[in-house]
């Protein structure tokens, strides 16, 4: 009986998962995209949006506070949500960065793609409801394919999710080792455990996808560099992070994906930003236009710092978004049948034992206008 039983357990146990190979992709040169980079680029010195007084002076005292962070040697993060990248900011943001004022990007998997997608064909954005009706959305064979298996290569490398996607972009393309060095390195007691797991991931995938690529050099023409947010950080030697959640992105479509690569790759992120929020004494930490990933990355991260016994309390957070604001938080949080009191981020901050403020501005007004006030301190 015992053993009829646990027979009936195990079948149970095999649910029939989805196939990802029953679909079909399609070139992502075919897709109608509602965003062109070279059109949409943002330039700050000769860009007209509109900055109020109010908005001035609030990047002038943020400006202020970057340039004495990095005289003291303290991090200046930056962590945004993807509208900032369609929005036209990526080499905004990555001028920020080889400029000095910024040491560390984060942003979610979305925010990665568009980026990408950017610097590979020169747009992004597409009808997100046009192409759920046709069965089209996200399926776009040259997205899907490429980054999936940068970061294979990368986590085979040791790189994090958003180096992975850097270095293919500046590179130009994928070195994927052959199958014999793989398979060598597989079985290698000189390599770790996880260095091991990461060899078979992208030996499986590889595999997989087309025999003929092992031992290949992928060429992949970035043509829109120039604009990557990624690249330039990667250029610059600076971390730039993604947070992802899994199933959030349209590369969780596509048979290439890997989930152990994705949590190779982010968890490698995730540890990069902690040690980045370890800085954060006398630091700035900017928090623009993302409602929940940075939120819970940055309560996580600080409380791990405090854990290790690093002090961390004298740092400026600035939490920048499109609602309006209904709350002054230096009195302390709304009580709960107050609406202000479900703002996630603003509940998050508040909490951190550090001096939080929040901005209602548009992410493109305002890192123009910080832009600036930099520039005149440069």
């Amino acid at each position: 009986m015992h053993d009829v039983n646990h027979s009936s357990e195990a079948k149970q146990s095999k649910k029939v998962l989805f196939d990802r190979n029953s679909m079909t992709y399609y070139p992502l040169a075919s897709r109608k995209n509602k965003v062109v980079i070279e059109s949409s680029c943002v330039d700050p010195a000769t860009d007209s949006v509109a900055i109020s007084e109010q908005l001035q002076q609030k990047t002038a005292l943020i400006a202020d506070e970057m340039v004495q962070a990095r005289n003291r040697g303290a991090a200046v993060m930056c962590a945004f949500g993807a509208h900032t990248i369609k929005n036209g900011m990526g080499r905004l943001l990555g001028n920020l960065v080889q400029k000095g004022w910024l040491t560390h990007l984060a942003t979610n998997g979305a925010g990665v793609i568009h980026d990408w997608e950017f610097s590979y064909l020169g747009q992004s954005s597409e009808d997100v409801r046009a192409n759920v009706q046709e069965g089209k959305f996200g399926t776009w064979e040259e997205t899907g394919l490429y980054i999936n298996l940068a970061l294979a290569v990368g986590a085979y490398e040791g790189l994090g999710y958003g180096e992975s996607i850097g270095a293919m972009i500046v590179q130009g393309g994928l070195e994927i080792p052959t199958r014999s060095e793989l398979e060598a390195c597989a079985i290698s007691s000189e390599n770790s455990a996880t260095k091991r797991a990461s060899v078979l991931d992208l030996l499986d995938l590889v595999a997989d996808l087309d025999e003929s690529l092992f031992g290949s050099r992928l060429h992949i023409p970035h043509p829109y560099a120039s604009y990557s947010a990624q690249a330039m950080a990667w250029e610059a030697k600076v971390p730039f992070t993604s947070h992802p959640m899994f199933g959030h992105d349209i590369i969780y479509t596509h048979k290439a994906n890997r989930g152990a690569v994705i949590g190779r790759t982010a968890e490698r992120d995730f540890l990069s930003y902690v040690q980045s929020v370890s800085n954060l004494e006398g630091g700035v930490y900017l928090s623009v236009g993302s409602a929940v990933m940075s939120p819970m990355i940055f309560e996580k991260s600080l409380s791990m710092v405090r854990n290790a016994g690093k002090h961390v309390t004298d740092c400026a957070i600035h939490v920048v978004d499109l609602q309006e604001e209904s709350w002054d938080w230096s009195k302390g949080e709304p009580p709960v049948d107050n609406p202000a009191y479900y703002l996630r981020f603003m509940k998050t901050f508040s909490r951190m034992g550090c001096n939080a403020s929040y901005l209602c501005s548009d992410n493109h007004a305002f890192f123009v206008s910080l832009y600036r006030e930099l520039e005149k301190r440069s």
